[in-house]
């Protein structure tokens, strides 16, 4: 009876900031990359067209700045939660750091990985995942790294003046370089990899919209995170995550928004081939 109660019904996966402030990097993400390919294949006849729409060379600059603070404030927004989750939902850095539910890599990242290299070549069944998959875990890493090297690099770059007080100028050469070809191999792997990871592999072909929405039909969930699942029964907290569906307005738009970006990356992908390929200087 109580699961004829459950059916239809959906599993709240992310909060309403996990969204917000994934769709305000996918949103700052595609601005830089637009910008910043526009610049580095400046000579391509696509970099010169799309230029025109961010209104020349000079002003795609001021807008690729804007998209990098966006990026800066989500990326200190995120980690300033991380300090209340610890604080209100975990109660101390080792539970959140190393418990079921962490982000860090573990045994059973290593234990997924193997299984699934069986599951591909019909060698075992699929192995059952839990909160974050290990190749979830890779691409929240990447992140950090960067925001890292990109990010210093880029503000290298925007402050150069001050930042050749500490550093001497061939550093800024240096700089142009890093952030340049950090920033190609991003763009590649988000539009790539990270594409196919979320969206383009059989079980959620063409589109995953839970990071968008934050729920997923709880029958998905079931078969798609069979380990969490499982811990949430058996712990009686399932209960508290069971959501209803949204209205299909509110899925269309999402899907909307979903379909641009995808459409951007993807084409993204289509002009740097032709361009390393084609007319590389």
């Amino acid at each position: 009876m109580a699961e004829m109660k459950k059916k239809g019904k959906y599993f709240q996966r992310f909060t309403r900031l996990n969204r917000g402030l994934h769709i305000l990097m996918i949103m700052s993400f595609i601005t830089l990359a637009l910008t910043g390919m526009t610049l580095k294949f400046s000579y391509t006849g696509w970099a010169v067209l799309l230029s025109h729409f961010f209104g020349g060379f000079e002003s795609a600059g001021y807008f690729h700045r804007f998209a990098a603070s966006v990026m800066v404030g989500v990326f200190l927004t995120h980690v300033i939660d991380l300090f209340r989750l610890r604080k209100k939902e975990f109660g101390s850095w080792k539970k959140l750091l190393l418990g079921d539910n962490s982000m860090l890599f573990n045994k059973k990242d290593l234990r997924d990985f193997i299984d699934s290299m069986k599951w591909f070549l019909g060698k075992g069944e699929r192995p059952d995942y839990g909160r974050w998959t290990y190749w979830e875990k890779f691409d929240y890493f990447a992140v950090f790294w960067g925001m890292l090297v990109i990010g210093s690099t880029g503000f290298t770059l925007w402050f150069p003046e001050f930042f050749t007080h500490f550093v001497p100028g061939w550093f800024i050469n240096v700089a142009t370089i890093i952030h340049s070809d950090e920033a190609l191999l991003a763009t590649g792997f988000i539009f790539t990899v990270h594409f196919f990871n979320t969206h383009l592999r059989p079980e959620k072909f063409p589109m995953d919209i839970v990071i968008f929405s934050g729920r997923v039909p709880l029958e998905e969930f079931k078969l798609d995170r069979p380990d969490e699942y499982k811990k949430l029964v058996e712990s009686g907290e399932l209960e508290k995550y069971i959501v209803d569906a949204y209205p299909p307005i509110v899925i269309r738009g999402i899907r909307l928004f979903g379909w641009t970006a995808l459409t951007i990356g993807l084409s993204m992908v289509i002009w740097i081939i032709y361009a390393m390929i084609f007319v590389y200087k």
